[in-house]
């Protein structure tokens, strides 16, 4: 009875364990973190209106996620919002002359930014800023100017 009994604790502390790991695993997945730091270099865009755009929301260069937003803050100079994108180091070739925009995952869905490399054969380094910018497109903005045109075309 008893070899069965150790049989039975022994077999819960591996689920307990497995549980555990799993635990740990999902969290570490969730939460985008990993152990292992790797190479990345900031630059900085400023934006007049960054809609619902989020820190650690995707950079990407033609669908491909090259990075993530690291900091959204008010430059007090002009009252833009300056958006500082934090680049994987495996993506040092971007020209200095590249645009960035403000897309969104289909119609409602979550902001991030797009990045068009330009044709310049000098690359973005740590602390650059991209002076080509579009502004995130406010849904209820675009409706309200669609109503007045209408508006106007019955008048």
């Amino acid at each position: 009875m008893t070899m069965e009994r150790k049989r039975i604790e022994t077999a819960v502390g591996f689920f307990l364990l497995a549980g555990i790991i799993a635990i740990v695993w999902l969290t570490i997945q969730v939460g985008n973190w990993s152990p292992i730091k790797s190479q990345n270099y900031e630059v900085i865009a400023n934006f007049d209106n960054i809609g619902g755009l989020a820190v650690r929301a995707p950079v990407t260069v033609a669908g491909v996620i090259v990075g993530e937003i690291s900091e959204i803050s008010l430059d007090m100079d002009d009252y833009s919002a300056k958006v500082t994108l934090r680049i994987d180091q495996r993506y040092s070739n971007l020209p200095i002359d590249t645009s960035a925009a403000i897309l969104t995952a289909g119609l409602l869905g979550a902001q991030y930014v797009g990045l068009d490399p330009g044709g310049e054969d000098h690359y973005l380094e740590e602390g650059d800023e991209i002076e080509i910018t579009q502004s995130a497109i406010v849904l209820e903005n675009l409706i309200g100017r669609i109503l007045i045109r209408t508006a106007e075309e019955k008048d």
